[in-house]
């Protein structure tokens, strides 16, 4: 291997020239050509016993070197990477210029680790809510109490939006009964829109034990066999009910809870309801900050480093998936996206871990933040613990490197957060809010909004 050309281009990427001499390239063809003779017939030859030099006169002297290439290649890229010193944090784009019985010549694209130009990192402030209980909050915690207690009691006036008719139907089209249109003592809650548009509305009016006609027209979107199609459901209700809530006192709170006023209950449900909102702002105002520390820095990121992250999400994704007993293929089929449409929706996210990593391993050098072995086996430990673990085994299967870096990253980010300033003061609408046009920024790639990710991004 020689490396024949480096030149650096934008976005933090390198173009490696690259060739791979006719010594190496000739053992790669011998390798794939044992590997592939068997699949070869030639006549006069058993199979797999065909020499290379019949099977190159018959197919060509480059039957084998695209096969070769792969086969060599992969092994000159590290050695030209690591010869240049280079930190590789993607997956590189390669273009072969030259290839022949002298050996080939490939470029490769690099996406090297960039350098992060910090701006302001200590002192920042943000905006953090004072949060509040009110009356009308409290109600919001209430109601799921509530509607567990209220109960459906049979009525024997008509039908109206709200109830629940409890109904047998059969549909016909043109007289026949089609698959699927019918049902007996189905509860169908009126005014919910579960069934087909105007099958709801003209149930409401009827009575208990009252029977009619209803004429419908299926969508044209509706599934193909009734799309468009005029019929009529013969309905029968059998029952009308209503939904009637419990009388919200001292008695429905004893019922409910451990209190015996409806006063203390209420309370309780305020106050856990504040620790929440409380907890939920420190959330924010993190997030805020964090993505401050991002905006103020400088840093031209590769889309080849973004690509990596995208796939550690999907990665990721599959597997929480997966131990919830579903594969990501079903998944997808469920909700109607392709692989694509789902890496495009993780890439905003995975664009703001690596712009967040970058920012914190900026501080940290800034800062010179050091992880002590004190500090590395009390997290030993704690992953121990985490995950019922003993420490030795914890030690065998993580990596010490990723370990220390995570810490490094989680004592960055608190230095960060240690030094911000809260504000009272709501921040302005971002720029592009409301349909305006966007202004340029610092940050070379402007980060998107984290879809459930936080500064603890970073650490992960």
């Amino acid at each position: 291997m020689k490396v024949t050309s480096v030149e650096k281009k934008e976005k933090s990427t390198v173009e490696l020239t690259i060739q791979v001499e006719a010594e190496a390239f000739e053992a790669a063809i011998q390798k794939v050509y044992l590997k592939n003779r068997g699949r070869i017939n030639v006549p006069g030859f058993r199979k797999g016993k065909a020499p290379r030099k019949i099977i190159e006169g018959m197919y060509g002297a480059s039957v084998f070197y695209e096969d070769a290439i792969n086969e060599a290649y992969p092994a000159a890229y590290d050695e030209a990477v690591k010869e240049q010193g280079l930190d590789d944090v993607g997956y590189p784009k390669m273009e072969i210029v030259e290839v022949g019985k002298d050996g080939f010549t490939f470029k490769a694209l690099v996406s090297v680790r960039p350098e992060a130009k910090l701006g302001e990192y200590k002192g920042i402030t943000a905006y953090k809510e004072e949060p509040k209980v009110t009356d009308q909050d409290i109600d919001g915690e209430l109601k799921p109490y509530i509607d567990r207690a209220t109960r459906l009691v049979s009525v024997t006036r008509k039908a109206k939006k709200g109830d629940t008719a409890v109904i047998d139907f059969e549909g016909f089209d043109n007289g026949t009964p089609f698959e699927g249109g019918k049902g007996e003592n189905y509860d169908l809650k009126l005014g919910a829109g579960m069934f087909v548009p105007g099958f709801e509305e003209q149930v409401i009016g009827m009575k208990a034990g009252e029977e009619k006609d209803i004429d419908i027209t299926f969508p044209e979107d509706y599934h193909a066999e009734l799309a468009g199609k005029a019929v009529i459901f013969h309905v029968k209700v059998n029952e009308v009910k209503e939904s009637q809530a419990p009388e919200v006192d001292d008695e429905f709170a004893k019922d409910v809870s451990e209190f015996e006023t409806l006063a203390d209950f209420r309370k309780d449900l305020g106050d856990k309801l504040l620790e929440r909102k409380k907890t939920q702002a420190q959330s924010d105002f993190e997030n805020a900050v964090i993505e401050q520390l991002v905006e103020n820095m400088e840093c031209e990121i590769p889309d080849g480093m973004v690509e990596v992250q995208t796939d550690r999400l999907m990665e990721d994704y599959a597997m929480r998936l997966q131990s919830q007993g579903m594969r990501m293929e079903d998944y997808l089929g469920m909700m109607g996206m392709s692989v694509e449409m789902m890496r495009a929706s993780a890439k905003p996210a995975a664009l703001k871990q690596v712009q967040m990593e970058l920012a914190l391993t900026a501080v940290a050098k800034a800062e010179n933040i050091q992880v002590s072995d004190e500090e590395f086996e009390a997290e030993i430990v704690k992953l121990g613990e985490q995950y019922n673990m003993p420490a030795d085994q914890v030690r065998a299967i993580i990596s010490p490197d990723a370990l220390r870096s995570d810490l490094s990253l989680r004592k960055a980010s608190e230095l960060v957060l240690s030094s911000a300033k809260a504000t009272k003061k709501k921040p302005a609408k971002k720029d592009g809010e409301d349909g305006e046009k966007p202004k340029r920024t610092r940050t070379r790639k402007k980060a998107e909004e984290p879809a459930e990710k936080t500064e603890e991004s970073a650490e992960e």
